[in-house]
């Protein structure tokens, strides 16, 4: 028979914080109470919703897969990266040749997204309002992207030496400016996920303002998974976090942002009726509180000690990005965020798109986008 705790001392551990009449429960379950018209900000890895409090309606916005412009812009960022991991495989197997259908299937995906794109798909289809007056620039730079690789797809279906790491930094990734590659692939996938988050940060930061939050009383939580299993689990690490403070001009205690990736998430895909909504929310708001709590009555059990301060400016951070022209900076993220398993993929940009928009005055055509801003693409796409 397996082991079980004396039933006195069982009784006791549950006294106080497992049961639903437990002590710790009671404090919780009066909080609760006593905050129950506070605001409360629920983000997840694809949409956030606020819970004004006193039972009155949710209001919900996407920001991820479902939103306008999101996968046409990841899948070009993803194209370059395809081609590493084909070189990947070849060096996992380098007598195995059947990475050439995965290559010749990433060829016909790269042609038809080349045939799809157009202006008037960016401008009159796709018609994000943080790319009005880019969405030509966008064309274009969608049309070399998939022209460049697919050329070096066509070659290296004769000469496999193209798809090896060093012929790859040295003519794609990181080549220097020329006739044949104005700009590198690496500049490339910088500007894909800048103008991707550019457009994330504007609405979610225009959601936000529009909602005329008491930031002092509102609680924040960013639930469940963000990205990678191993990703976004802490303050410095989630972009949710930097993003909902800056738009609170920095007035929201950061403290009162917290990160909780086991807590059960939700989807605008699948979301639960009135009821399960109604349900969800007092769950939040009960794990944000339990937490709380503790926090509380630390402050007043050990009040000759030193307090605990959230400072986001000494959280881990990306390498400064010191001009639109730091290639270094710009693939040093882009390293960092792939090698640092705690990373958001969207980390590389995050904070630099998120402080750009803020000082340009939330003016998304002002903010410089390196691998964007400061480039030309050939003028090639079609009207």
């Amino acid at each position: 028979m397996s082991y079980q705790p004396d039933p006195a001392f069982a009784g006791l551990f549950r006294a106080f914080t497992s049961d639903p009449g437990s002590i710790g429960a009671r404090t919780t379950q009066t909080m609760a109470t006593l905050a129950a018209d506070a605001p409360l900000l629920v983000s997840t890895g694809s949409d956030i919703v606020l819970f004004p409090g006193a039972g009155r309606a949710p209001s919900i916005e996407s920001f991820r897969k479902s939103t306008r412009g999101f996968i046409e812009l990841t899948a070009v960022s993803h194209l370059p990266l395809a081609l590493a991991y084909l070189a990947r495989l070849r060096e996992l197997s380098p007598h195995d040749e059947s990475w050439l259908a995965d290559a010749a299937r990433l060829r016909e995906h790269a042609q038809q997204t080349r045939d799809a794109n157009s202006l008037s798909l960016w401008r009159d289809r796709v018609a994000v309002a943080s790319f009005a007056g880019h969405e030509r620039k966008i064309a274009n730079l969608v049309d070399y992207t998939c022209a460049v690789t697919i050329e070096r797809l066509d070659r290296a279906q004769h000469d496999f030496g193209l798809l090896s790491f060093e012929r790859l930094n040295a003519e794609y990734f990181a080549a220097s400016p020329s006739d044949a590659l104005p700009v590198s692939m690496n500049e490339v996938m910088f500007a894909t996920f800048g103008l991707a988050f550019l457009d994330i940060v504007y609405r979610i930061g225009n959601w936000l303002r529009a909602q005329q939050l008491d930031w002092s009383r509102l609680m924040v939580l960013v639930s469940g998974q963000s990205g990678r299993p191993t990703a976004g689990a802490t303050w410095a690490s989630n972009n949710m976090c930097y993003l909902v403070w800056r738009a609170s001009e920095k007035v929201l205690p950061p403290e009162r942002i917290l990160v909780a990736p086991h807590a059960p998430s939700f989807s605008v895909a699948a979301l639960p009726d009135a009821a399960g909504l109604a349900e969800l929310e007092r769950d939040y708001r009960g794990l944000w509180l339990n937490t709380q709590a503790s926090i509380d009555v630390a402050r007043r059990l050990f009040p000759d000690q030193q307090p605990y301060r959230f400072d986001p400016a000494s959280a881990d951070t990306m390498p400064p990005i010191t001009s639109p022209d730091d290639r270094d900076a710009t693939a040093a993220r882009l390293r960092r965020i792939m090698e640092d398993p705690a990373q958001l993929l969207s980390n590389c940009v995050a904070d630099y798109v998120v402080d750009q928009l803020h000082e340009n005055g939330n003016q998304p055509h002002q903010v410089v986008i390196p691998g964007f801003s400061n480039v030309t693409f050939p003028d090639t796409a079609r009207a």
